[in-house]
């Protein structure tokens, strides 16, 4: 994982207007060898500069073959605009997988989930290796913000898991609904997480992850060693404590 190394994308799937997944090669029969919940390095020459960002597979620990990555493209994001501009054939640099979170089966009795935009891709990686273990009995609860309907990422992917595993409850809110729109409607806030996460307790974990001021008005950021920081914001006042609770 120290070392950097070429990977050939070989599929690109477009997901919402500015969001796609990539497939990337690995050699056949080969895992990228990565625990739950764990990120990559990409690494970019763009304008003479080179730029290195950290990104979450959505692809399974045991996939054979291949990872993914779901990119979305920002006006004002280097690398992302970079991936996302990526066709079939060609390269980008990675390293790691770097783990994250240890995630473990039946180690928490709940987990919530708050996520906006791309923050769904360390939360997919969860929610698929507990749904993947037949002997899990975690229950989990994703709420999901974004701007509009349009917006949500992996959505078919989301509602297929909840149809199937019962334990799995995924609720989305928007701030711009359009007609007909069933979900929440809005920021996150304490009535939504009430309403839909598991209560404080040690048998609780609630993850978090999406942009920077989402993150900081949920939880608090992160310190600026990249460690977790003092638990602030809303979970703060919900009564939660910094042991259940984890940024990503």
């Amino acid at each position: 994982p120290k070392q950097w190394k070429d990977f050939e994308c070989i599929e690109k799937k477009q997901l919402t207007h500015n969001t796609a997944r990539l497939r990337f090669a690995l050699p056949p029969h080969h895992e990228l060898g990565m625990t739950t919940a764990s990120c990559l390095v990409a690494r970019a020459d763009i304008d003479g500069k080179t730029v290195v960002r950290p990104y979450t597979p959505t692809s399974r620990e045991h996939d054979k073959g291949f990872f993914d990555l779901v990119v979305k493209t920002y006006p004002e994001g280097k690398l992302s605009k970079h991936i996302y501009g990526l066709d079939q054939g060609d390269f980008l640099e990675f390293k790691g997988p770097f783990k994250k979170l240890d995630i473990s089966s039946n180690s928490k009795k709940a987990i919530g989930m708050i996520a906006g935009g791309t923050g769904i891709t360390p939360m997919l990686q969860v929610i698929q290796k507990l749904l993947d273990d037949p002997r899990d009995k975690t229950e989990l609860r994703l709420l999901y913000a974004n701007n509009t309907e349009d917006d949500i990422i992996l959505k078919n992917q989301l509602d297929a898991l909840a149809l199937v595993h019962p334990r799995f409850k995924v609720y989305y809110t928007v701030t711009e609904p359009g007609e007909g729109w069933t979900g929440f409607t809005g920021f996150v806030d304490a009535d939504k997480v009430a309403a839909t996460l598991p209560p404080p307790s040690d048998d609780h974990l609630v993850l978090v992850c999406g942009p920077p001021p989402m993150v900081k008005a949920m939880s608090g950021g992160k310190a600026k060693d990249k460690s977790q920081g003092p638990l602030e914001g809303l979970l703060k006042e919900m009564k939660y404590t910094s042991e259940q609770v984890f940024k990503f």
